[in-house]
C-alpha cells in the first residue's frame, strides 16, 4: 500500500488478473473446439498456428524501439513514430516476403518472413542513427540504463539535460531487428495457416479447381493476415503505452499481458476467418 492508502505501486507492470486468465482460456478453448467442428483437424491446426503467430507478433512489438514525437526532437531514444505504425511496417514487410516465398515451402516462407521483417528494421534503425548523428548532431544515449548491455558503452556523459536520452543505442538496434523478425515470422505463419485452409476447403465449397480458387485463397489469406497483424500490434501498443527503447526498457517486462491478450484476440479473429468458409458455402 502507498502512503495515501492506495494500491501498491508496480512501476507500470501489472500482472494479468485471475479472472482475465480464466476468461481468456475459456475463449481460446471455445475457439479451438469451434474450429475443429467447422473444418475438423485442419481447422484446429490452423487456429493453433494463428494463435502462435499472433503471440509472436505481440511479443516482437516489445522489442521495437519507439520514441514517438519526443524522438523527432532528439529528446528520447528510438524511432520517431508510434508503436503500432512501426510494428506494422516491419511486420508487413516480412509478411509480404513470406507470402512471396510460400510456393517454395513452409520453412522457406517462414524464413523469408522473418528475414524480411528483420531486414526492414535493420535498415530503418541504421538510417535513423545516420539522421540523428549526422543530421541532428546528437549521440546515442539511453535514458533507461547507464550502460549498453551488449557493447558496454556508457550513456550518462552523453545524455543532454532535460531529455530522456536520444539517438538509437546499439541494444535498441538489435531489439528492433529481433522485433521485426518476430513480427514477420508471426504474420507469415498466420498467412500460411489460412492459405492452407482456404486452398483445401474452397475448391469443395465452390466446386472449382485449386488453380481456379488460388487468387481468392491468396487474397483472403492476405487480407486476414494483415488484419490480424494490426490487431495484435495495436494490443501490444496499448500495453506499452507510449515509447519504449527495446528489450532493456523496464516496459519490456509488461509483455506477458500482451501475449495473453494476443492469444485470445488471435483465437477470436482466427475462428472468424476460418468460419468464413462455412458462410461462403451457405450462400
Amino acid at each position: 500500500m502507498s502512503a495515501l492508502g492506495g494500491p501498491k505501486q508496480t512501476g507500470g507492470i501489472q500482472p494479468p488478473t485471475a479472472m482475465g486468465l480464466v476468461i481468456g482460456i475459456v475463449l481460446i478453448v471455445a475457439a479451438l473446439a469451434l474450429a475443429y467442428l467447422l473444418v475438423q483437424m485442419a481447422g484446429l491446426i490452423a487456429l493453433v498456428g494463428i494463435i502462435i503467430g499472433g503471440v509472436l507478433i505481440a511479443f516482437g512489438v516489445h522489442f521495437v524501439p519507439v520514441g514517438g514525437a519526443p524522438a523527432a526532437m532528439g529528446q528520447a531514444p528510438g524511432i520517431a513514430t508510434g508503436v503500432a505504425m512501426l510494428a506494422a511496417g516491419a511486420g508487413l514487410a516480412g509478411l509480404f516476403g513470406g507470402a512471396w516465398a510460400a510456393p517454395l515451402g513452409f520453412g522457406v516462407a517462414l524464413a523469408g518472413g522473418a528475414i524480411g521483417g528483420g531486414l526492414l528494421m535493420a535498415i530503418t534503425c541504421t538510417m535513423v542513427n545516420v539522421i540523428y548523428v549526422f543530421g541532428m548532431g546528437i549521440p546515442a544515449a539511453s535514458g533507461k540504463v547507464d550502460k549498453d548491455p551488449i557493447t558496454g558503452d556508457t550513456f550518462p556523459e552523453f545524455k543532454s539535460q532535460g531529455t530522456e536520452g536520444h539517438g538509437l543505442p546499439f541494444i535498441s538496434w538489435v531489439g528492433g531487428v529481433i522485433g521485426g523478425a518476430l513480427g514477420g515470422l508471426g504474420g507469415t505463419l498466420i498467412y500460411l495457416q489460412l492459405l492452407d485452409v482456404y486452398q483445401a476447403q474452397l475448391p469443395v465449397i465452390l466446386n472449382a479447381t485449386v488453380e481456379q480458387i488460388a487468387p481468392v485463397a491468396v487474397s483472403l489469406a492476405g487480407i486476414f493476415a494483415v488484419g490480424m497483424f494490426l490487431v495484435n500490434a495495436v494490443l501490444a501498443a496499448y500495453n506499452i503505452t507510449g515509447t519504449i527503447e527495446g528489450p532493456h526498457d523496464p516496459k519490456f517486462k509488461r509483455f506477458p499481458r500482451a501475449i495473453i491478450a494476443a492469444a485470445v484476440a488471435s483465437a477470436v479473429t482466427g475462428i472468424f476467418a476460418i468460419g468464413l468458409l462455412q458462410l461462403v458455402g451457405v450462400f
